[in-house]
């Protein structure tokens, strides 16, 4: 079972990567954004929402995704993000890094191993008091068999990934 979904998996990221690549060939290479801006779209691409427009304080306020509205925004790394309420936003303004996700809202497990992909908002953990987002309901249900160990091996891998 395990090499079936370690070859899902492989199919599924050379898929993502092929598609990627023709839709950024004629991008200049640069390095990736800090802050997930990546599209949930079939075709991909970025736009400048963090977290797909959900409100981070939300999931530690609520324990769920809340859709986040463009009367609340906030700009922050380079990313607008948008908050369910007045006082949602000023939580996050007074420590966002407290409430932002990991790894900038990019995929913890596709971090993990080296990838930098588009997350599903309701597919999270909190973890030791800090947000992780994860790829889709299969990655995650991959990452709560070892959160700790992946977090360790994202931890390493994710500044190189931005730099790429």
């Amino acid at each position: 079972m395990n090499i079936l979904l370690d070859r899902l998996h492989h199919v599924r990221r050379r898929a993502l990567l092929a598609a990627g690549l023709l839709a950024t060939a004629w991008l200049p290479a640069r390095a990736a954004p800090a802050i997930n801006t990546l599209k949930a779209s079939l075709l991909g691409g970025r736009d400048d929402v963090a977290i797909l427009g959900h409100d981070p304080v939300a999931y530690f306020t609520v324990g769920k995704p809340v859709k986040g509205s463009d009367e609340h925004v906030f700009e922050w790394m380079g990313a607008k993000w948008k908050f369910a309420s007045r006082a949602n936003l000023e939580t996050f303004r007074a420590e966002p890094a407290k409430y932002a996700p990991q790894y900038g809202g990019y995929c913890a497990f596709g971090v993990s191993r080296g990838y930098l992909v588009k997350i599903e908002p309701d597919q999270f953990t909190i973890f030791d008091g800090k947000l992780y987002l994860n790829y889709d309901a299969s990655v995650q249900a991959e990452w709560r068999k070892d959160p700790a160990g992946y977090i360790k091996a994202a931890d390493a891998k994710f500044p190189a990934l931005l730099a790429k």
